[in-house]
């Protein structure tokens, strides 16, 4: 079945779903995944796993009244009586006046998501990326651990107002931690095709952070200047999504873009924005309830400019959904996935040179919300961490802890790099960062690795 259009299947189930519904208003989500992982730790491979799953989410209305059922079952019983389920369980919910009803039919734009190279890769394929990293982490005395993995999804969402929407897409993703006895290194690629990644690359980034972060030292905590490379600038950009990007936080004045539409939050040279349909990143047309997505800017020149919608949230305001549902349920609110952040014109080599006494991030690790309406962040550097004194690397440092905001450190962004970088969004989409050199930082202790 690898590698199949199953557009046919997926009807099939729609049809049954349409056919068996009762309800004032029913949509049927469906989709089929097939997900391969090669995972390696102490530099060889110890486990391949293949994975071929289905799931169907049905969302029953009656009224303002809604429930929502699944199965993993394609089988016309299973699916019936999922359709009675939900059913049941919206006749049980109170009204929810907020709720506008399913999406309207809509076109959609085009979207290059898929690769049918990503679709084919074979164990074998991943084996050889795999390789590349561990006999060059064996020949530097080193120990390599990390992922390789694969997927190939197909999506369709229809529901009884006469929406039809379904794509196919690909994500390739292959990470290493590669270890001494005192230090580590890191890297990371992501893409729809898995003929971008370059595994030797991978290689080369991360035994060579390995091997300068051998034996660190310790720095005294306190404010500095600080150069994040792109992995960091990615977590943070994925922490200020789940923090505040979203309308259901927004509304309830948990964001931190809550009060400040049209407010001036980071510094001039930050903009932030998400775009489901932009190739650079990991594009899909529509979301968990069908509808397009639309590019919203997040944050331009610095100034906050909106926040994403799902139906829901959408119709409490009197405006139209920018295709950011994520569930069917309006409980879960809506999350933008597709997040770019401006690069600059600056590289990482001039970053270090204009740095008088910093700190240098190779990524974050443990990161975990504080104060969302302050965009407050807490946690520690990882897999390379280094002093920086009159313009160069002197030393590698244990790792630091800190609790910082995340707006408050872009507002003192001094330079961005012109290179940018595509990262996994949690398991929902993709963040392209920069890295980013700015002028203070708080960490606020230190570890003893």
């Amino acid at each position: 079945m690898k590698g199949i259009l199953r557009s046919r299947e997926h009807a099939r189930v729609a049809d049954i779903v349409m056919n068996t519904s009762k309800a004032d208003q029913v949509e049927a989500a469906v989709e089929t995944a097939d997900t391969y992982l090669t995972r390696f730790a102490n530099s060889e491979i110890h486990q391949n796993t293949g994975e071929h799953t289905t799931e169907v989410v049905v969302r029953s209305v009656f009224g303002q009244r809604v429930g929502v059922a699944s199965t993993t079952s394609l089988d016309r019983e299973a699916i019936e009586a999922t359709v009675r389920r939900a059913e049941q369980i919206a006749l049980l919910q109170p009204e929810n006046p907020g709720f506008p009803g399913l999406p309207d039919p809509a076109q959609y734009g085009a979207v290059e998501a898929y690769s049918e190279e990503t679709a084919m890769c074979t164990p074998e394929q991943r084996a050889a990326g795999v390789g590349e990293i561990c006999r060059l982490a064996v020949k530097e005395g080193l120990v390599a651990s990390g992922s390789f993995s694969t997927t190939a999804r197909e999506v369709m969402v229809v529901n009884s107002r006469g929406l039809l929407a379904e794509v196919r897409f690909t994500r390739a993703n292959l990470l290493t931690v590669v270890m001494s006895s005192t230090g580590s290194g890191y890297a990371e690629r992501f893409s729809v095709d898995v003929a971008d990644i370059d595994s030797r690359q991978v290689a080369e980034e991360a035994v060579k952070g390995c091997l300068a972060d051998s034996e660190p030292g310790s720095v005294e905590p306190g404010e500095y200047e600080a150069i994040f490379e792109d992995y960091a600038v990615a977590d943070m950009i994925q922490m200020l999504a789940y923090m505040g990007f979203g309308a259901r936080a927004f509304q309830e004045g948990r964001s931190f873009m809550s009060g400040n539409i049209g407010r001036k939050i980071t510094g001039a040279n930050i903009t932030i924005w998400d775009d489901g349909l932009d190739p650079g990143g990991a594009p899909l047309p529509f979301d968990a309830e069908g509808v397009p997505k639309k590019k919203v800017m997040l944050i331009e020149d610095g100034v906050a400019r909106g926040v994403v919608y799902d139906s829901f949230t959408a119709a409490r305001e009197g405006k139209r959904s920018t295709g950011h549902a994520v569930s069917p349920l309006p409980s879960v609110g809506p999350f933008a996935v597709n997040l770019f952040m401006a690069g600059g014109d600056s590289c990482l080599d001039e970053m270090i040179a204009e740095t008088r006494r910093g700190i240098y991030v190779k990524r974050l690790h443990y990161t975990n919300p504080v104060h969302p309406v302050k965009s407050l962040l807490t946690g520690m550097t990882r897999d390379g961490t280094f002093l920086v004194e009159n313009g160069e690397i002197v030393r590698p440092v244990k790792n630091l802890r800190f609790t910082e905001s995340i707006l408050g450190a872009l507002s003192s962004a001094e330079l961005i790099s012109k290179e940018t970088k595509l990262l996994p969004l949690y398991s929902l989409g993709g963040v392209r960062a920069p890295a980013v050199k700015v002028g203070k930082f708080t960490f606020t202790g230190v570890t003893g690795y």
